[in-house]
């Protein structure tokens, strides 16, 4: 169908745009520096490998808990600033100096301290980053109830966003430099309050310049009180059961968590790959050049891959840019198998572009669409809008699964016998190595498709979603 022309009162302007986008670069620098962080724990602070897997595991499971009651609030809280923006702002500032103090431990304690110190400040860190995450991603929701313009929103965003990832990539040589820190602990530590200082300023400026639908006359919220809390706990439950009963939204979760953690299992097979079978196993050879293609893959990413991707949806609607884009990916990584060779180097970039479209489309389409799936909530259940509970469970399929890929990921070696304290790989282990690295995305990949390929909310069916809700309830 032409392609209607987005009214002036439903666009987003660009500086709402960019406090969002801000907000985006915090959502994947908090988790990207701690994903990094995290190997440290081995080398800086002597932490036994069991120990550290179970500091990376232990907290999904408090954050599984937390998302959706987060959701809830922020969806039924009443306040002259809005439904999310005091706790984006307060959020951003709980986030910012936790994740500091999470950090700020000393390599003489015995491993046992360090393990419980560093466990109870995840926890007390990840509820100050629910506090901020979830409003965020609901507030997203709600700026704009135009088709095209949530497109456009999330991919502004997430361009901003993906900015991380050419950031994080760099903190792998940058902390055990000897130039820089005085050891890795004390690199872990000063890279933590830089981290949290950028996380801090960046993170306020959703709660200060975004504006998200006007709630004050939504109806049928819930209280908020002690007294309330049974059955507000039942409320939830209700709101979850109506989110799973959701068709087109759990084709949007499924779809996810197959691309994305499919990418999330094979995630380091590539630094192994440079390392072991483009440098033979050499670490000094290899330099800088990991950091280069996880970096240079963000920024085509953002600067490329986003922006046609958005045109795309614009023009063929989001979910024919899904799946293009998915199988665009597919090429990227059977190509691999070609160009990652070390007679040169430099042909490991070439499929990094197709590669992209991947990871670079999916949360685009993904939140554009997720917000499309709140108004047919809405259409079905009525009030209040659900945008935080929708949200907090979109990513907790995307946590879950990123718990999934890091024991996924484990076994996958195991299983081709890679060993990673060896100077060298065999023959056979890094011909499965590179095996796993295209077979594994290129399958998850394609079963995502499958499941997008019915996907019933069309542009057609969106516009006579809104317009059936702005005849019911007047226009948010």
């Amino acid at each position: 169908m032409p392609n209607v022309k987005t009214a002036p009162t439903n666009r987003v302007p660009l500086g709402q745009k960019a406090a969002f986008g801000a907000g985006h670069l915090v959502l994947n620098l908090l988790p990207g520096a701690l994903g990094v962080f995290m190997f440290f724990l081995l080398t800086a602070f002597g932490m036994d490998p069991v120990q550290a897997g179970l500091l990376g595991g232990l907290p999904r499971f408090f954050d599984a808990i937390t998302d959706p009651v987060m959701g809830f609030i922020s969806d039924n809280t009443s306040s002259k600033y809005g439904r999310r923006r005091p706790y984006i702002f307060i959020g951003a500032i709980l986030s910012a100096v936790f994740f500091v103090l999470l950090w700020q431990m000393d390599e003489n304690n015995s491993s046992t301290f360090n393990f419980w110190y560093f466990l109870i400040m995840s926890m007390v860190f990840l509820i100050g980053n629910t506090m901020f995450a979830t409003p965020l991603v609901g507030l997203g929701f709600e700026m704009t109830t135009d088709y095209n313009e949530r497109t456009r929103l999330m991919a502004f965003s997430q361009t901003v966003g993906l900015l991380a990832w050419v950031i994080v990539p760099w903190f792998w040589p940058l902390i055990p430099n000897a130039d820089f820190f005085s050891s890795q602990a004390e690199g872990v530590r000063q890279m933590a309050i830089y981290v949290g200082i950028g996380c801090l300023l960046l993170g306020v400026l959703p709660a200060i310049f975004c504006r998200g639908i006007d709630a004050s006359h939504m109806g049928n919220r819930k209280k908020l009180t002690f007294k309330t809390v049974f059955s507000n706990l039942k409320d939830l439950i209700s709101s979850i059961k109506e989110a799973v009963k959701n068709k087109p939204f759990m084709k949007l979760c499924g779809a996810t968590f197959l691309v994305f953690n499919g990418y999330q299992i094979v995630a380091s097979f590539s630094f192994f790959i440079i390392v072991f079978f483009l440098f033979n196993g050499d670490y000094g050879a290899t330099g800088t050049w990991p950091a280069w293609f996880g970096s240079i893959g963000a920024l085509v990413s953002a600067f490329l891959v986003i922006p046609i991707v958005s045109a795309m949806a614009n023009k063929w609607g989001k979910k024919n840019a899904f799946i293009i884009s998915t199988a665009i990916s597919i090429v990227g990584y059977i190509i691999k198998w070609w160009t990652f060779t070390p007679d040169n180097v430099l042909l490991m970039f070439v499929p990094v572009p197709l590669m992209s479209f991947g990871l670079g489309s999916l949360f685009t389409l993904m939140m554009s669409m997720t917000a499309d799936v709140c108004d047919l909530d809405e259409l079905v259940n009525g009030m209040p809008r659900k945008e935080g509970t929708f949200g907090a469970l979109y990513w907790w399929v995307v946590k879950l699964g990123q718990g999934i890929a890091l024991v996924a990921s484990g076994l996958v070696l195991k299983l081709i016998g890679f060993k990673g304290d060896a100077a060298t790989q065999t023959a056979e282990t890094l011909i499965n190595l590179r095996i796993a690295d295209i077979v594994v995305p290129v399958v998850t990949a394609a079963l995502a498709i499958w499941i997008m390929w019915k996907y019933s909310l069309s542009e057609d069916r969106a516009k006579d979603i809104k317009a059936q809700l702005e005849e019911r309830r007047g226009v948010l």
